[in-house]
């Protein structure tokens, strides 16, 4: 029996009994991308623990977390487990992830084994998107995908620990600026094609956490103005969330926009200094407004998204930034700008009752 999108009335029954929720997008400092943080050789509890401490010193009470379909291929009881360990760690730090199953970003070329070395003076240059282009194309693959996304969301559908999945991040997302030549030349309608069926997978677990996809781009002030992949995303998800990397202008009038849906709202990636988002700015509206705050980057290392997206046009070799682009922490601990970890401390130390 086909599993039922949750009605609005639940999804807001369910969102009415979690704190502010409040997180960063996670990865360890000492990983490059998702498979570098979960494979058996490379997968560091201890890095883990020290970082989520930190994100637990803030209040902050959820992570987005990145998974991979090809870590499942390699070792699905191995990466269970894996799982399996951090989510009890996540959980001794008061911290529910949001795990993300699918990506378009990035390399859309993902292999296992031994990461490269980051790219000097490129932000992201090893995060790779997930299925890979060769997956995306081949559909005699998709029964893989099926399995993974069924294996895991199955193993943990009725985990407490676990807040959400985000079925997939930026799906029409081309990666122009970075590895658009690359990609298939018809990937957005490769993945509109196969998103609502990634849904079903998942849906087809029974989980009772809710399932989304956040929209990024585009003009939400209507459900007539939005794009084809974006209707999916809207009509598919049980709580809507978004991405929004603009001025606290611009995010509240995003805010605005997708409240008519009537549905709890997660902001899944904001927080860009140099694009003029920032803690200072989006934050106190998500609080007014209850929407989830998880901001991009909790910990500065090999993913180097502290330097700006452009540094893909000039990379940040010469010089350094002017400020940090994303991140909170610097790699030892301390913080970046210690004004934005007292706000955060301080919000949601006041929404929460701490």
């Amino acid at each position: 029996m086909s599993i039922q999108k949750w009605s609005a009335e639940k999804a807001n029954e369910w969102y009415a009994r979690q704190p502010w929720l409040v997180g960063a997008n996670y990865n360890p400092a000492n990983a490059i991308n998702e498979m570098e943080m979960w494979q058996a050789d490379t997968f560091d509890p201890k890095t883990i623990d020290l970082e989520l401490s930190w994100a637990q010193s803030l209040g902050m009470n959820t992570m987005r977390v990145y998974l991979h379909d090809l870590l499942w291929k390699q070792d699905a009881e191995g990466f269970r487990g894996r799982i399996e360990e951090f989510l009890t760690i996540a959980d001794t730090r008061g911290i529910k992830p949001l795990f993300v199953l699918f990506d378009s970003c990035w390399d859309p070329l993902p292999t296992l084994g031994a990461q490269r070395a980051p790219a000097p003076g490129y932000h992201n240059s090893g995060w790779l998107q997930s299925p890979g282009a060769d997956a995306l194309q081949d559909p005699t693959q998709y029964p893989r995908l099926q399995e993974y996304v069924t294996g895991v969301v199955g193993a943990f559908s009725q985990d407490e620990r676990i807040l959400g999945w985000d079925v997939w991040n930026e799906p029409d997302n081309t990666n122009a600026t970075s590895y658009g030549d690359k990609e298939p030349a018809n990937k957005v309608d490769l993945v509109a094609a196969l998103l609502p069926q990634a849904f079903a997978w998942a849906r087809s677990a029974n989980p009772k956490q809710p399932l989304t996809s956040g929209v990024w781009m585009g003009d939400w002030s209507s459900p007539d103005t939005l794009s084809a992949t974006e209707k999916i995303q809207i009509a598919e998800s049980d709580v809507i969330s978004f991405h929004n990397y603009g001025p606290a202008e611009d995010f509240a009038k995003r805010v605005q926009q997708l409240e008519q849906y009537g549905r709890p709202l997660l902001c899944t990636e904001y927080m860009a200094r140099g694009a003029g988002s920032t803690f200072q700015g989006s934050l106190p509206i998500g609080k007014e407004h209850r929407v989830a705050m998880i901001n991009w980057g909790l910990v500065a290392g090999k993913t180097q998204t502290f330097l700006p997206w452009d540094s893909w046009e000039k990379p940040y070799t010469d010089r350094d930034p002017e400020i940090w682009f994303h991140e909170v922490f610097h790699t030892y601990g301390a913080p970046y700008r210690p004004a934005e970890t007292e706000l955060i401390r301080e919000l949601t130390a006041s929404a929460n009752g701490k």
